[in-house]
């Protein structure tokens, strides 16, 4: 008789573990669902009908074409996967100029620590994806000197090349 209980004991045990495993993937997959919260001041967001891989390619293509360069890339969605995990698409591409950074440093040294600049695509799902990026007036609006600041039009000509690479590169 008491045979049958001690393995009733671990059979309720386990399938409460179970479920409460289930419980916790399925949360995990419902957040992931959630549409992401972009901040709003500063930033801007083009969600696309682009695959994740075209719009990465269209973003280099359009870089290119607006005679800016593609300084750096870094992809979390890379890394993990060299460790066996899988995420969404996600991948920062650095993008600046020299003469640019001449003349930037000619105006604030420090404001160079947000060279290059950054686009950042993300992957919503199998037939769409995101490009965001801060935008360049945003960026260096802390090391602007005074309301005549050549900075902040240097700035501004960066934001006008950022929307304009944006909008070729989601064909807007």
């Amino acid at each position: 008789m008491s045979y049958l209980p001690i393995h009733a004991h671990r059979f309720i045990v386990a399938s409460l573990w179970v479920l409460a495993t289930l419980a916790l993937v399925i949360s995990h997959s419902a957040n992931a669902e959630e549409p992401i919260q972009w901040p709003q001041e500063g930033w801007n967001v083009v969600i696309t009908d682009k695959a994740y891989a075209d719009l990465v390619e269209d973003l280099r293509s359009a870089v290119a074409e607006n005679d800016m360069i593609v300084v750096t890339e870094a992809s979390p969605t890379d890394a993990a996967a060299q460790r066996g995990e899988t995420i969404p698409g996600n991948r920062v591409i650095g993008v600046f100029r020299n003469d640019f950074a001449i003349r930037i440093i000619r105006e604030s040294v420090p404001a160079m620590i947000e060279a290059p600049l950054r686009f950042y695509v993300t992957e919503d799902d199998a037939e769409s994806a995101t490009l965001s990026w801060k935008t360049p007036s945003a960026v260096f609006a802390p090391y602007g000197q005074n309301d005549d600041d050549e900075l902040a039009a240097i700035a501004s000509e960066l934001d006008e090349l950022f929307t304009r690479i944006a909008n070729h590169a989601t064909d807007q």
